[in-house]
């Protein structure tokens, strides 16, 4: 999913230089980032909000499992503040979809907008209706082309990517033993969420593990290259003791890449849940460890955020929530951390 979502945001112009080593998370302007355990309503603040008939609206540009959690934590944080949420809707990807999802989602009149922008430009036009009207705007990981944090929307929220890269580093350098050489498979195009996520894994390799070296990078484009550059990688490098992979769906064909070559040393790690690499991860496989975020903790964070705007409350910038490694060990116990739901059958069986 997460190529798809990055398509969009590179094909409307929301694109970022990839960000210096941080050892911290910023947001795609710099923004300093509040943990989203720091964004919460007191008591006092949902006697503020209940029996006033506040509305919300949930538009997202997928389903998916993340988005079914993302909407779980966002739907909890509501009822528990009184406030119904009118409309949920489901872009497909579409760009335009969502404009008149938009359009549709005004006529209920919500108080509060949670939404991931597929296309920056389109959704400036289309939020603008919604700023206007003095609704609440709060996006997952992208937003609109011009829009000013304060003025425009209430927060961006998003993962803890430098926690995410970092995680990865640690539990590569884990699985391999604390040396040994690694390859380095990066996002090859500048998007702010995974330029953080590769570059915290590559700077906490070099900081802190110096007996693990970097030995081969590759960027990518298209996750359906994935087997092709790790074979190549894999040519060049046969001595791999691992391969960082910028997110799961790659990661998929890296793993494809060591079974035709019968390689059973090299370790992987990858960001994002997924069957197929669980799947080989609980079996004892290449997959060492999966890093991924608290889907749920993200969408409670946004309608927190959209209600203490709505009571008129300072909101922060960038909003990030926190990541978690999941391995064969946790597996069942990171999915729900995560995803609000149980692991697939199949890994859940392989687990036992």
């Amino acid at each position: 999913m997460l190529n798809k979502i990055i398509a969009a945001a590179i094909a409307g112009g929301l694109m970022f230089a990839a960000s210096p080593s941080n050892a911290q998370t910023v947001g795609p302007s710099g923004e300093t980032a509040t943990p989203s355990a720091d964004v919460t309503l007191s008591d006092a603040d949902i006697a503020a909000l209940t029996g006033k008939g506040y509305k919300a609206a949930l538009l997202w540009h997928t389903s998916s499992d993340f988005i079914n959690a993302v909407s779980a934590g966002a739907k909890d944080e509501f009822t528990r503040a009184g406030v119904e949420v009118a409309v949920t809707t489901d872009a497909g990807f579409d760009a335009a979809r969502q404009r008149s999802d938009i359009e549709t989602a005004l006529a209920a009149k919500p108080n509060v907008i949670l939404a991931l922008p597929l296309d920056p430009v389109t959704s400036a036009e289309a939020f603008r209706q919604a700023v206007t009207d003095g609704t609440k705007l709060v996006f997952l990981s992208n937003v609109p082309s011009g829009y000013k944090q304060g003025t425009d929307y209430a927060s961006i929220v998003t993962d803890d990517l430098f926690q995410m890269g970092k995680q990865a580093a640690d539990a590569l350098a884990k699985g391999i033993g604390g040396k040994g050489k690694v390859g380095y498979i990066f996002h090859d195009a500048s998007y702010y969420v995974t330029n953080q996520r590769d570059q915290a894994f590559k700077s906490t390799i070099e900081k802190d593990y110096p007996d693990i070296k970097i030995v081969a990078e590759q960027g990518i484009s298209d996750p359906a290259r994935a087997e092709e550059l790790a074979s190549a990688m894999l040519l060049q490098n046969p001595d791999l003791d691992g391969i960082y992979v910028t997110w799961a769906e790659p990661a998929d064909g890296v793993l494809s890449a060591l079974r035709a070559n019968g390689n059973t040393k090299t370790k992987i790690v990858t960001l994002d849940l997924a069957e197929p690499v669980a799947l080989d991860m609980v079996k004892g496989g290449s997959v060492t460890a999966l890093v991924a975020d608290k889907a749920y903790e993200l969408g409670r964070a946004m309608a927190a955020a959209g209600l203490k705007s709505l009571l008129g409350q300072p909101t922060p910038a960038f909003v990030v929530a926190p990541a978690l490694t999941v391995t064969k060990d946790n597996v069942s116990d990171g999915w729900k951390q995560s995803l609000n739901r149980d692991a697939p059958q199949s890994v859940l069986d392989a687990a036992k």
